[in-house]
């Protein structure tokens, strides 16, 4: 439950996060203020290796969550991720991919930072159907790929990447602009999961906050007012993370940009809502992270 504010133990009956040393068949609460806030969790199975950003992760652990309003969802938890996975069935919620315990010294290698900016011209130059300068674009991202890719990455991002870079090749041979656009911000989502071992989940926010108010464009530009929507929302919880990592004043200016954009794609004004996102987009340039420890 993610409404309020409340404390365990003053303002309801005391919760359990997760026993020292989870056994089979423990159940415990981790919110246990029933009217309120309610979570029972039962231990359904222990000692589990699981596929890991970088390899099999032992010891993990599956349980059952049970929630206020009676649904259920099947969670995983690995040493040193915490909450591993989360989901029921084919609604896969939650899936982690990097954690501080993977952070890597320096700044992002130069070959992930020209991924970024040639995916980036891609997005500006398909539009206009120039597609001299978008090959140009992905051979830069292909070349850096290949240098990149031969160290030793995450399986599961490398396969990210991997497909793609496909898809972007196969939509620039189609010489479809639209879907050249979407490809490429498929090549910068899989650049920026990459790039979170050198940088903090706030930055990487901020350029996610970016990608979507152009994934936006793209849709109000096609006339998807269902992916419209969809983006729309996106936006709105990929800011509610950043939220105290900016300062006060550039949280305003962002809001501010948001609520116009909502406003305008609830009304199906969807060039007003491409304004919007292009407004919002002009706010994040300018927008810095509050320094914080790692």
């Amino acid at each position: 439950d993610t409404d309020g504010t409340w404390l365990a133990g003053r303002d309801g009956t005391a919760a359990m996060i997760m026993p020292g040393n989870p056994q089979l068949g423990d159940v415990y609460r981790p919110e246990n203020i029933c009217g309120l806030v309610f979570e029972e969790v039962v231990v359904k199975s222990i000692g589990m290796t699981v596929d890991g950003p970088r390899g099999p992760v032992a010891g993990a652990i599956v349980a059952e969550e049970l929630h206020m309003d009676a649904t259920r969802e099947d969670k995983t938890f690995a040493p040193g991720y915490g909450e591993f996975a989360t989901g029921s069935g084919a609604d896969r919620e939650v899936l982690a991919i990097a954690v501080p315990e993977d952070a890597l010294p320096g700044l992002p290698p130069s070959e992930l930072e020209t991924v970024a900016s040639a995916a980036g011209e891609i997005f500006e130059t398909a539009s206009s159907a120039d597609w001299e300068a978008v090959a140009g674009s992905l051979g830069e991202i292909t070349a850096a790929w290949e240098a990149f890719r031969s160290g030793a990455l995450p399986p599961i991002l490398k396969a990210e990447f991997d497909s793609a870079l496909a898809r972007l090749a196969g939509t620039v041979t189609a010489r479809d602009p639209a879907e050249a656009r979407r490809a490429a911000l498929a090549v910068t989502l899989a650049g920026l999961d990459l790039q979170l071992s050198y940088r903090t989940a706030a930055e990487t926010d901020l350029d996610l906050l970016d990608l979507w108010a152009r994934r936006l464009i793209v849709e109000a530009e096609e006339g998807d007012r269902g992916r419209v929507l969809g983006a729309a929302a996106t936006l709105g919880w990929i800011r509610d993370r950043i939220a105290r990592d900016v300062s006060f004043e550039e949280l305003q200016a962002i809001d501010a940009r948001l609520n116009g954009l909502r406003a305008a794609v609830l009304v199906e004004d969807l060039t007003a809502a491409t304004r919007g996102a292009t407004s919002l987009r002009s706010t994040l340039a300018g927008t810095k992270v509050i320094v914080r420890e790692r």
